[in-house]
């Protein structure tokens, strides 16, 4: 009796690891149809492949990968209707589906912080570029993106109190960035608002272009940067220096461009 039960086991057993084994090589039929379907731009299709195969095979990284990415193509930047919106939560979904296996996927990162940037949430777009700097702190792309989101953030804040102020307009027509200097009540109270990403977004542009040196678009950035910081300074000198280093930033810049670099 203890022999047949041991025999019955094994045959249990082994009907398991067969099973199993028959899931993958099903759940790997799904994903190279999902794929040659993506390929064609069919992504309804895609997607249908890719959720089979991962529902076959949970440990199958790249169908979850390969579904979250079919969801981003479909995702239109900056469209706020409600079906472009639940594309984008889809897509940041299956992206977080992907974390969950692979931590430090960095497509499954950067794809997640662009679908934010897309919609405008700068705070959790920036949350995943951090998580970039972490697993890759010699790649310059992630702290270009922050300084780009630090800027984002200040820029429309440092207008609206222009606006609001009525000094939106240049003290010198043939010059736009001449902008005349904020009161101090106002500089004060935006130094507190946009002081912090101004140092951060500095700070993190220069680490990109030394990593970089030659990057036209994190120096046009840099420029755009300093021009926030002139803002905060409660100086005429200190403000001053810092629209030289912004004016610095352009030439250098344009001079790249003009010798053809990147």
């Amino acid at each position: 009796m203890k022999a047949y039960k041991f025999v019955l086991l094994g045959v249990v057993l082994l009907l398991l690891v067969f099973s199993s084994g028959c899931r993958k090589l099903r759940a790997r039929d799904q994903l190279n149809k999902g794929v040659a379907a993506f390929r064609n731009a069919q992504f309804q299709t895609a997607i249908m492949h890719f959720k089979t195969a991962v529902s076959l095979d949970p440990t199958l990284v790249n169908a979850k990968l390969y579904l979250a990415t079919a969801y981003f193509n479909q995702y239109i930047p900056g469209g706020e209707s409600p079906e472009n919106l639940k594309i984008a939560q889809q897509a940041i979904d299956a992206y977080e589906d992907v974390l969950k296996s692979d931590p430090n996927n960095t497509n499954a990162i950067a794809s997640i912080a662009q679908l934010y940037y897309y919609q405008k949430q700068f705070d959790k777009a920036k949350e995943y570029q951090k998580r970039l700097v972490v697993i890759e702190p010699n790649n310059p792309v992630p702290y270009y993106w922050i300084g780009v989101l630090d800027w984002a953030t200040c820029f429309p804040r440092s207008q609206q109190m222009r606006k609001d102020l009525k000094i939106d307009i240049p003290k010198d027509p043939n010059n736009p960035s001449s902008l005349p200097p904020f009161p101090a009540k106002a500089r004060a109270d935006l130094e507190k608002d946009n002081g912090p990403l101004v140092q951060e977004g500095i700070q993190a542009l220069q680490k990109a272009i030394d990593i970089k040196p030659n990057d036209f678009e994190t120096m046009a950035y840099l420029n755009l940067m300093y021009r926030q910081k002139a803002d905060l300074e409660p100086t005429p000198a200190e403000r001053e220096a810092d629209l030289k280093q912004a004016e610095d930033w352009v030439d250098k810049a344009l001079a790249l461009k003009k010798a053809g670099g990147t």
